[in-house]
């Protein structure tokens, strides 16, 4: 019945990460997960991947310069030569019925017809007493238009086109007198094939542009990628073997400056991890002699005080340290967390804490255990001091794992979640031990949860109480 309103809230954080508001946090904390969507109806129509735009800025030049270059044929070259060729079969025409004038029988009418056809590979036929089938001018194109125009200017007499519908002959009747003449024309007469080698030479020549384009474009965009996976594993604390760069010159300089950045920072980490060693030897070493002291000293009062005191200023260092020590050197290793949440809750409820469990078989990440174990033990640690009955959730979201603590204390107001997690700070002005601690264990918590690229969040529990969410991605 408990574990209702922990997989509901899961669920609804699941569903929704990106409609979370703002936190105003501090400067100098990380910020939320940026929304990288593109803004507007047309940018979201347009390609989103940098392949994508930088094909499309190829493709589209191309695609217009093979416009205007058909354009161009076709107004141009094509309109010319189709009309050349229409103007000779009209010429061939009007020389035959010339022709046709000076022959005095049939017979020489019908040799003319022969020798014409082996020239110039026209069909003539004449039938005697025939009229012009009826037709209405149409619209047939840039051949029959040619065509006509040419008919038009050298053979002054009616006359009608067939182009055949497909056919491979197109069929010219002339009426002369009362007899009408049949002029075969093969297409071959009136059109040339350069238009199809034409259109055949832009489509390949364009599908071998585009090809290599995309080529080029795969081994930039490849280059992209690698950085970009590289930073986000190292953002989220895991080993990065990012050291060729390669791609254009402006990529191998980004890669470059990635490379410089991640050893200046993990100089920095090593170098605070080494002063850390050597602070916290220098502290511990007095309090120990101080703790030998003081148990070879008689157990008065006064005694057991400074006992008490001493094991507060240990507890402190403690604390002190393992905030600055950060991530530390332990390094991301593939971890169940299923278990090591079990043992939290085992050592929860050793010390008398009411809590509930739900969890699945099995969660594996690459996380540091050592330092999760710590922030879950932490806003495990606050839950129990302020809230009667635990519970305790994790579950498989589509990006990480989310882990939820509720408890049913007094909560944090809406308007002071963001600011506990900052450094020493403690809605109890009193800073007394007994009501709290120093004000760092919300603290420590959101840094480990971000040293793995994830968030610590805080809501309103479903059962009245507070919730910490922490998120941690794959």
């Amino acid at each position: 019945m408990r574990s209702s309103p922990i997989e509901a809230g899961v669920a609804e954080a699941a569903l929704s990460p990106a409609t979370a508001e703002p936190t105003g946090e501090a400067p100098g904390e990380a910020p939320e997960a940026l929304d990288i969507r593109q803004r507007g109806a047309v940018k979201r129509l347009l390609p989103q991947s940098m392949f994508g735009r930088s094909l499309l800025l190829i493709v589209m030049p191309l695609v217009l310069l093979q416009l205007i270059a058909t354009w161009i044929f076709y107004d141009r070259h094509w309109e010319a030569v189709s009309y050349r060729f229409s103007s000779d079969v009209a010429g061939d025409v009007a020389m035959v019925i010339d022709a046709m004038e000076l022959t005095g029988s049939a017979a020489a009418r019908e040799q003319l017809f022969d020798r014409v056809m082996n020239l110039s590979e026209l069909s003539f036929a004449l039938r005697r007493d025939a009229r012009l089938p009826a037709s209405e001018p149409g619209d047939g194109g840039t051949l029959e238009t040619q065509l006509r125009r040419a008919l038009l200017k050298r053979v002054d007499r009616p006359f009608t086109i067939d182009a055949g519908g497909g056919s491979q002959n197109v069929v010219i009747d002339i009426q002369l007198g009362r007899d009408l003449i049949v002029v075969n024309v093969p297409l071959s007469r009136l059109y040339t094939p350069t238009t199809y080698i034409f259109i055949l030479w832009m489509i390949g020549s364009s599908l071998v542009l585009i090809g290599v384009a995309t080529m080029f474009l795969r081994n930039q965009v490849r280059s992209l990628r690698r950085l970009a996976a590289a930073a986000e594993s190292f953002g989220k604390g895991r080993p990065v073997a990012f050291s060729k760069v390669e791609g254009a010159l402006e990529v191998r300089q980004a890669g470059a400056a990635f490379i410089r950045m991640r050893d200046r920072i993990q100089r920095q980490i090593r170098q605070r991890t080494d002063m850390l060693a050597g602070v916290s030897h220098d502290l511990r070493t007095p309090l120990t002699r101080m703790k030998l002291a003081l148990a070879l000293m008689a157990g008065d009062g006064a005694v057991a005080e400074l006992k008490s005191d001493v094991d507060d200023m240990e507890r402190l260092v403690n604390l002190y340290l393992d905030f600055a020590r950060g991530e530390g050197t332990e390094r991301p290793v593939e971890t169940d967390i299923v278990p090591l949440i079990d043992d939290l809750a085992a050592a929860a409820r050793r010390e008398g804490t009411a809590l509930a469990l739900d969890q699945p078989g099995e969660l594996v990440l690459p996380v540091r255990p050592d330092a999760l174990r710590r922030c879950l033990a932490n806003l495990l640690a606050n839950a129990r001091r302020y809230g009667g009955h635990v519970w305790v959730a994790s579950l498989a979201v589509a990006d990480g794992v989310e882990i939820v603590i509720d408890d049913d204390g007094p909560g944090i107001p809406p308007a002071e979640r963001d600011r506990v997690f900052q450094p020493f700070i403690r809605l109890d002005a009193s800073r007394n031990p007994s009501t709290g601690g120093v004000g760092l264990g919300l603290t420590i918590a959101r840094d480990v949860a971000r040293s793995h690229g994830g968030d610590v969040r805080l809501e309103t529990s479903p059962y009245g109480g507070l919730r910490a969410r922490v998120h941690l991605p794959r």
